[in-house]
C-alpha cells in the first residue's frame, strides 16, 4: 500500500510527525514520498534520508533545546538566533544534498523579496531546512542565492500539493498540527532560554513586550488556521489526520517519546478512512471520475 505524506509545521507539536510515521510503517503502509514545511520539513528530510522513526525520536530525544537558539554574526533580524541549529545540523546532515535522499522529497519556503512560495527539492539539506524552519520574526530569514527565505506555512501550513506533486498517482495523508479554524485562540508565551533564571524570566513575561507578542502570536495563529482550512478544502487530501497536540507551545520543551505518541494515536483514530482511502476501489473511483473524498479527522 503506497502513500505519499503531507507534514504540516507547528514547532513541537512537530514531534507528533514520528508517531504517524511509525504507526503507518506498523501497518504496512509504503511511504514513496514526503513533503514538508516548516518542523514537518525538518522531520520530511530526515526520513528521506532513511532515518527510521525510532531513529528519529533519539535524534530530538538527544537535542539540547538550551544550545539552539544563540545568535552568531550570520543571524540577521529575529527575536532569537539559529547558531545552535546550524551546528546541530551539522551533525546530522552535514553537507548532504537533496540527491541522497532514499524516496523523493521537497520542503517549502516564502521568498519575502517576491512574496512568493518556492519548493525546495534540490542543493544542500542544510538550506533547505534552515529557510523552512525560518519562523517570520521569531527566527531569521535564511539567504539562498539572490533569494531571502522564511518558513513555507506562510502560505501553506500544510504542503498537500507539493506531496501532490511528487506522487501525482498515490493517495496523500495529510498531517495538521494548527488548531481547528472553531477552536477558541490560546495565549501564547513569549519564549524564553531556559538557561534564563526563573525571577527575570516572570518579569519579562509582564513586559509589554511579551504581552504584545502573545497579540501578534495569537493573530499569526488565526492567520494559519484560516490559510491552512481554505488551502486543504482546495488541495483536497485523501486524509487528514490531526494530532492533538494543540495545548503544546511552539518552542515547547516537550516530552519527545509523548508527543510522538500522541501522532501515533491520531494514525489509530484514521485507521478505517486510510484503509478505505488507499482501497484499490477508491483509487479507481478517482481516476475515472476525478472525485476526492477527502477524509478528515474529528
Amino acid at each position: 500500500m503506497d502513500i505519499t505524506l503531507a507534514l504540516g509545521g507547528g514547532g513541537a507539536k512537530g514531534n507528533a510527525h514520528i508517531g504517524v510515521l511509525r504507526r503507518l510503517e506498523k501497518e504496512g503502509y509504503k511511504i514513496r514520498s514526503v513533503a514538508g514545511t516548516s518542523f514537518g520539513g525538518i522531520i520530511a528530510i530526515l526520513y528521506a534520508l532513511g532515518n527510521s522513526p525510532a531513529e528519529l525520536q533519539t535524534i530530538f530525544e538527544n537535542v539540547d533545546q538550551a544550545q539552539l537558539y544563540g545568535r552568531d554574526p550570520k543571524d540577521g533580524p529575529s527575536l532569537l538566533g539559529l547558531a545552535g541549529v546550524r551546528r546541530w545540523l551539522d551533525q546530522v546532515v552535514g553537507e548532504k544534498t537533496f540527491a541522497d535522499l532514499k524516496i523523493p522529497c521537497a520542503v517549502t519556503a516564502v521568498d519575502i523579496k517576491t512574496g512568493g512560495e518556492v519548493i525546495l527539492s534540490e542543493g544542500r539539506l542544510k538550506d533547505a531546512i534552515l529557510s523552512t524552519i525560518a519562523l517570520p520574526g521569531i527566527f531569521p530569514a535564511h539567504q539562498l542565492d539572490d533569494m531571502e527565505l522564511m518558513d513555507g506555512g506562510v502560505l501553506d501550513p500544510v504542503p498537500v500539493s507539493v506531496a501532490r506533486m511528487l506522487s501525482p498517482k498515490l493517495p496523500i495523508i495529510a498531517i495538521v498540527l494548527n488548531d481547528p479554524i472553531d477552536k477558541p485562540v490560546r495565549p501564547y508565551m513569549f519564549p524564553m532560554l531556559s538557561i534564563i533564571p526563573r525571577p527575570i524570566a516572570d518579569r519579562i513575561s509582564r513586559m509589554n513586550l511579551a504581552q504584545s507578542y502573545d497579540i501578534f502570536m495569537r493573530g499569526v495563529d488565526i492567520s494559519s488556521r484560516a490559510v491552512s482550512h481554505f488551502r486543504l478544502m482546495v488541495d483536497a487530501p485523501d486524509v487528514i489526520v490531526r494530532p492533538h497536540v494543540h495545548h503544546i507551545d511552539l518552542l515547547g520543551n516537550v516530552s519527545v517519546a509523548e508527543v510522538a505518541q500522541r501522532g501515533e494515536d491520531a494514525v489509530e483514530k484514521m485507521l478505517p478512512q486510510i484503509k478505505r482511502a488507499t482501497s484499490w476501489e477508491h483509487r479507481v473511483g478517482k481516476m475515472l471520475f476525478g472525485k476526492n473524498n477527502g477524509q478528515r479527522s474529528s
